[in-house]
């Protein structure tokens, strides 16, 4: 039985065949069996599920993958947990690679920060603890009002730049971006090569003009007060797109942490071929490759594009020869077996630098 040996139980809260082949994985790695629930979508539309075994006083590990549906995963994941919750269980712990909604975790305008909503919504429903995977922002660990263990793919990606590409010691990493650029050193420093940064990519538009921050119009009334007046805000230009570095003769890596639609990813190998590149790699530990992404990606000068499975994507890998998937279920597992045995985690985090 699932709880005789281990003392634990690990779940899936995914209701398509699909999303639950990194639970196997898992469970297969940790020697037990996946627990025995039911999860589905009624006629209604509405989630259900059914967990079909006791889990009265015991530690439950939920694993949960998010596909395109995203919202509907969000749901079965919290109507899987409070399910859990009121059958009495101890401790309920999500295993979450990809965190949903991480991107929006700054206020941007009148919008919200709807990674904090998710946050609490999963305290909410009865987690007291989260694993996951390369986090957008780091500091969304801080939303949380329980631990969060925020795991680190690159020792995969690193192992299969050094195993998969040949004569990668000509390679140099590439930051598609600014932001990107820490990142990009890591890799850099920990494969010994060299590193260039793209600078004035197109980035996401947002009119400050259309949002009616500049209404009513600004009239300026010579009795006023001077001091009341706001100095004029110059709008940005993005420049024309650069690269800092040489990629002549070179293999460029870009690497990242999210690969969804992937038109920068394009434009971006656009331009290091027409500098010189010969060959162009992207490196990402989530692949969501959404809409036309295959399309684009077998379509353009991109070489090869390497992801984890943190995210199901097994119907893009059929549309596109190009896209190759990483294994990440082995230091899930470990985490799993680590927090049910109350060792530390500081083994998972070895070499590990805070820009990884």
């Amino acid at each position: 039985m699932n709880v005789a040996k281990s003392g634990y139980r690990v779940f899936s809260a995914n209701s398509t065949a699909a999303c639950t082949e990194l639970a196997k994985k898992i469970t297969e790695r940790l020697g037990v069996e996946l627990g025995k629930s039911v999860v589905f979508q009624a006629s209604n539309r509405e989630t259900r599920v059914d967990v079909k075994e006791s889990v009265r006083g015991q530690t439950i590990f939920i694993i949960q993958t998010i596909p395109r549906d995203v919202n509907t995963a969000i749901m079965e994941l919290l109507v899987m947990a409070y399910a859990l919750k009121t059958s009495c269980a101890k401790n309920i712990i999500g295993v979450i690679p990809y965190f949903p909604y991480s991107k929006q975790c700054k206020m941007r305008k009148r919008g919200s920060i709807v990674c904090k909503l998710l946050a609490s919504m999963l305290a909410k429903a009865g987690l007291t603890h989260i694993i996951t995977m390369d986090l957008h922002q780091k500091e969304v660990q801080g939303f949380f009002s329980f631990p969060v263990d925020n795991l680190r793919a690159s020792p995969f990606l690193l192992q299969y730049i050094q195993e998969e590409i040949p004569d990668y010691r000509n390679a140099i990493i590439v930051a598609k971006s600014p932001s990107a650029a820490k990142r990009a050193q890591s890799y850099a420093e920990r494969l010994r090569l060299g590193l260039a940064v793209m600078h004035g990519e197109a980035q996401c538009a947002e009119s400050d003009m259309a949002d009616g921050r500049h209404s009513p119009p600004c009239i300026r009334n010579p009795t006023g007060h001077p001091g009341l007046e706001l100095p004029l805000m110059m709008a940005k230009e993005k420049p024309p797109i650069t690269v800092v570095g040489d990629v002549g003769g070179r293999i460029a890596i870009i690497v990242d942490d999210i690969i969804d639609d992937v038109e920068d990813f394009v434009a971006a190998a656009e331009i290091l071929k027409e500098r010189g590149a010969y060959k162009i790699y992207i490196m990402a530990t989530h692949g969501l490759l959404s809409a036309d992404a295959p399309r684009l990606i077998e379509e353009s000068a991109i070489d090869e594009v390497v992801v984890t499975n943190t995210v199901p994507h097994e119907v893009q890998k059929l549309q596109c020869p190009k896209i190759k998937t990483v294994d990440v279920s082995m230091i899930l597992a470990e985490a799993i077996r680590r927090i049910n045995n109350g060792e530390s985690m500081a083994y998972l985090f070895r070499n590990i630098t805070v820009d990884d």
